[in-house]
């Protein structure tokens, strides 16, 4: 999920504002939300709002307030497997984000595994992780193929492997720390789940995504199915439905990212995950 270009003038005022974090000031930190633009509750074209990441709601506030813990957001818009492992790895935007720079919901230099590796070790009671990645994946090796449906066809076995093998070393480097807390894997919706191919496309990353759960105890939560049902009303149409931004080139048409009323979905689904592995 892909960041835009932002104006030069951008550079002046970030210099008047800070960077956030989901975390108020002496509350309890009880999860640590890693992952892509999802998370971050990215908005496409949104000009000067990028220098203060407060005007964006990804699931990990919501999910904070239904839970009344601290979340701490350590999300990149843009982020892939390859990037969050590695400052070298493709990305689908992130490093263009931060090297502007523009503030993500917490600061933080190196890479976002980096980030969580020490801030899980310092931090032994959090309760909980949430991520959300792949997506951003499916985009660079769809870029690759030019789009074409016979690269796509013949290279999605190995890209899906890939995608798997990347999502173990995440979840093996986030349990090499030592924490034992629930790790939550939150997969993707379709676009459109009236698009047999998009949607079996969708179905097949999030399979990959979540290949390893079990291997390192974690769980996955089913927004997929979550959005399906909020689409049906509207013919499995998950623009039509309201659960995406509009597109900014075209109000008729949504991009990729959930609306507001989609983040709230993609939290209510974290929640009752979290809710029902409760010890």
């Amino acid at each position: 999920m892909k960041t835009s270009r932002v104006v030069s003038q951008l550079f002046a005022l970030l210099a008047m504002v800070g960077t956030g974090s989901a975390l108020a000031e002496g509350h309890h930190v009880g999860g640590l939300a890693l992952g892509d633009s999802l998370v971050f509750g990215y908005i496409t074209q949104a000009g000067h709002e990028y220098v203060n990441p407060a005007n964006f709601l990804g699931y990990p506030e919501h999910l904070a307030s239904m839970l009344e813990v601290g979340v701490v957001n350590a999300s990149c818009p843009g982020e892939a497997t390859t990037s969050f492992l590695s400052a070298t790895g493709a990305d689908n935007g992130c490093h263009q984000f931060r090297a502007v720079p523009l503030p993500l919901h917490v600061a933080y230099s190196g890479t976002q595994v980096e980030f969580a590796k020490q801030f899980l070790t310092h931090h032994r009671d959090v309760r909980f992780v949430t991520i959300s990645l792949g997506a951003n994946d499916g985009f660079i090796f769809e870029r690759g193929c030019k789009l074409d449906p016979v690269c796509i066809h013949n290279g999605l076995p190995a890209f899906l492997g890939a995608l798997a093998a990347n999502m173990g070393t995440i979840l093996a480097d986030l349990r090499g720390t030592g924490f034992g807390g629930k790790i939550v894997i939150v997969n993707y919706y379709s676009l459109d789940y009236s698009d047999a191919n998009q949607t079996a496309l969708t179905a097949a990353l999030n399979q990959a995504v979540g290949a390893y759960a079990s291997a390192y105890g974690a769980v996955v939560v089913d927004v997929f199915t979550a959005f399906g049902q909020a689409a049906t009303p509207a013919g499995g149409n998950t623009c039509n439905a309201g659960l995406l931004n509009v597109d900014p080139s075209n109000t008729m048409l949504c991009d990729k990212h959930p609306s507001q009323s989609g983040t709230r979905l993609i939290a209510e689904t974290v929640a009752r995950t979290l809710r029902g592995s409760s010890d």
